[in-house]
């Protein structure tokens, strides 16, 4: 069995980001040996990493007090990962650049919690061509530069998902049938990725 988070780095609660992250997660949630759950950090709080260097002096984890620490425990529990964020100003939002900043600690004392792991990206945009590729662009040099194993989309969604929300509050498929195909596509090879992994190294034993 593998675990696959859905991650929606929007603040906005039951968004657009949201609909498009748990449509990816509906999508492999029948497929034999996946298990989904999804996590949002909508409303959370989450400070960035203030490179007080708490963890690196003292080998230990973050010394800042937040919701981090529950939500990182879930993220970590995960064997893949479909992360999605909204795009602001051609990136994406303040609020998955600090969870990512806060996985310092692993990144430094326990890289083996996410070293075998696999990610794949996701972004929704409020106007057709308004940086959804910039904004997948960022979440996956996150995701490898916390040692994240990165999945690619296929064809019409190469590096990732991309949607185009129309700033719409009734945002859903009907309003982008081909981004959604985008994500689902995405889901698919993401969850495939991490069986295939799981097999070959139970096979190898290593």
């Amino acid at each position: 069995m593998v675990k696959i988070i859905g991650l929606s780095g929007s603040p906005t609660k039951d968004g657009a980001t949201e609909r498009a992250v748990k449509t990816g997660l509906a999508a492999i949630e029948g497929m034999p040996g996946v298990e989904t759950k999804f996590l949002s950090l909508a409303r959370k709080n989450i400070k960035p990493c203030n490179a007080c260097r708490y963890c690196l002096k003292n080998k230990c984890g973050c010394i800042i007090k937040d919701d981090m620490p529950e939500l990182m425990e879930e993220f970590l529990s995960a064997d893949a990962y479909l992360i999605g964020s909204p795009v602001y100003v051609h990136s994406v939002t303040p609020q998955i650049m600090a969870f990512f900043s806060r996985l310092r600690p692993i990144s430094h004392f326990t890289p083996e919690r996410l070293e075998y792991k696999f990610g794949a990206a996701l972004s929704v945009g409020g106007t057709r061509n308004g940086g959804q590729e910039a904004a997948d662009r960022i979440l996956i040099d996150m995701m490898m530069a916390r040692g994240l194993n990165v999945v690619s989309g296929a064809a019409g969604g190469y590096i990732g998902g991309k949607l185009w929300s129309q700033d719409s509050v009734e945002f859903s498929e009907e309003n982008d049938p081909i981004g959604f195909s985008t994500v689902k596509g995405l889901a698919v090879k993401l969850a495939k990725s991490a069986l295939i992994f799981k097999a070959g190294k139970e096979s190898l034993e290593v």
